[in-house]
């Protein structure tokens, strides 16, 4: 009987082994005809090849570099900005200081949403390299997507959920904040932010055009940089809008809520069909994209408070809304360092993308109870 167990369990790693070798024949047998074509070139041939190596490696390094290193990562960045401090909503007139000239020129509160959304956009294209327009980035992974792989797409996934954030932020920025709605006109510079941000962000310097070059994804984003702080510029001179009504501040919470709304519903339909544990290949740049959507929105919401001070102060909006910020900073420290789609129901395998469903709706329930608050 102990014969013939050992005899099955021969027979299994016998072909365990023959199939391991048939593997590495088939991966390893490029290299070997390279190499055996290299080495009957002659030098004028060589060197070109060299070169090309060489320049394939550093390509490779750079952007293994680029995908690893998140600089200035900081979930709580927000607090640099000291929103607590200020006193004054957006737009409205700040009060001279002690002892200024009373003939100065008047000053207006800047906006610390436009401030956030800038500086948002500044840490991805240029604190960060912009990910998903890199040329080896859009090559793949020998023509497969990286999305479709567990490697170098996290960071790529986190940098476009804080690009959605901005982009909603900067269509309530044209449509609302930034004008009195029926009574004044488009701000020009929200308008070109807006529509910069807009921008695909897989762009490369080539696009359909194969015949002329264009200008990539990250230099639109920095030009939309520009334009959101001009605004800012013109509004603490007075010379721009900041509506910050309470009807505007309704419809602005609405739509982050629908956001991420959108965003739970992709959880929810990754992890209910395909919980395939640590195997699941897309997991990490879902669980990733949601992260950075809420990376996003934690800064602009506690920017939102500062800007809307006035009206939460009148609506007692304070407990609420301290309350949605610690659903988000709880969110936020959900960092794992590999993604996993397991089954709720698993003991082995965690459901990560489960848990940051879980807490996406946490926050959305608080946004609507704050717009509820602001409707009656």
């Amino acid at each position: 009987m102990l014969d013939r167990i050992a005899g099955f369990f021969r027979l299994i790693g016998q072909t365990i082994g023959r199939w391991a070798r048939l593997f590495a024949a088939w991966a390893f047998w490029p290299f070997l005809a390279a190499h055996g074509w290299y080495q009957r070139r002659s030098w004028m041939i060589r060197l070109p090849v060299i070169a090309f190596v060489a320049l394939f490696v550093v390509l490779y390094g750079y952007f293994f570099w680029q995908t690893q290193a998140w600089t200035n990562f900081n979930p709580a960045f927000v607090d640099q900005y000291r929103l607590s401090e200020r006193k004054v909503a957006a737009g409205q007139d700040l009060p001279l200081a002690e002892g200024a000239d009373a003939t100065a020129p008047k000053t207006c509160q800047r906006s610390a949403i436009v401030d956030v959304a800038a500086d948002l956009t500044d840490f991805n294209v240029n604190q960060n390299a912009w990910i998903s327009s890199m040329l080896l980035y859009k090559a793949g992974f020998f023509g497969i997507d990286w999305d479709h792989t567990p490697f170098f797409d996290n960071k790529a996934s986190f940098q476009r959920g804080v690009n959605q954030a901005v982009r909603r932020t900067s269509v309530e920025l044209v449509d609302t904040l930034g004008r009195v709605r029926g009574t004044s006109g488009i701000n020009n510079d929200l308008q070109r932010a807006r529509g910069n941000l807009q921008f695909d962000e897989y762009s490369w310097y080539f696009g359909l055009n194969p015949f002329g070059p264009k200008t990539p994804t990250p230099s639109y984003y920095r030009s939309a940089i520009d334009s959101l702080r001009k605004f800012n510029t013109d509004l603490a001179a007075c010379n721009a809008i900041f509506d910050g009504r309470a009807d505007n501040l309704v419809q602005f919470v609405d739509r982050i809520a629908n956001d991420l709304g959108s965003t739970s519903d992709m959880l929810a339909e990754r992890s209910e069909n395909h919980n395939r544990g640590w195997f699941d290949t897309r997991a990490d740049d879902r669980f990733w994209f949601a992260y950075g959507q809420l990376y996003g929105y934690y800064a602009i919401m506690a920017a939102a408070q500062a800007d809307f001070s006035q009206v939460a102060q009148e609506r007692n909006l304070g407990a609420i809304w301290g309350g949605t910020m610690r659903q988000f900073q709880a969110a936020l420290r959900i960092q794992p360092a590999i993604i996993s789609n397991g089954r709720e129901d698993g003991w082995i395998m965690p459901s990560h993308l489960a848990t940051m469903g879980f807490y996406i709706l946490r926050v959305r329930s608080n946004l609507v109870e704050i717009r509820s608050v602001l409707d009656r």
